[in-house]
């Protein structure tokens, strides 16, 4: 069960779009990570890779937690708000939920759901 302060520094660092640090500061070595019901992909380093690779893609992103979290022991769901700018001007704006299962004080575990529709760029 990650403690408060942990769990808020999480949310800052996100908030801070430090997508990739915050992986590495806040999943275990062997977490994964799972959009929706599809398989899921493993292991920190990959999860950072892949978080890099699609930050690098956007011109900017915004990111915000929308509160409450909800904590029940190791368990953990947080509302997501993502706005992303593409290089041509297009904007993707993204609603999720992130059900995470924390091992002390680090993710172990993480699925994502949303509607898929949003990932569709709106034109510039």
């Amino acid at each position: 069960m990650p403690k408060p302060d942990t769990l808020e520094r999480f949310i800052a660092r996100v908030e801070s779009n430090a997508h990739v640090e915050a992986i590495h500061e806040f999943y275990t070595e062997g977490a994964s990570m799972r959009e929706n019901m599809k398989e899921p992909r493993v292991g920190r380093a990959a999860l950072m890779e892949r978080e890099r690779k699609t930050m690098e893609k956007a011109k900017s992103v915004q990111s915000q937690c929308v509160r409450p979290v909800f904590v029940s022991g190791e368990r953990v769901v947080v509302r997501w708000i993502f706005d992303f700018e593409w290089p041509d001007g297009a904007r993707t704006h993204m609603e999720e939920l992130a059900y995470q299962r924390w091992e002390g004080e680090r993710i172990a575990e993480e699925q994502f759901f949303y509607d898929p529709a949003q990932l569709a760029p709106r034109p510039a």
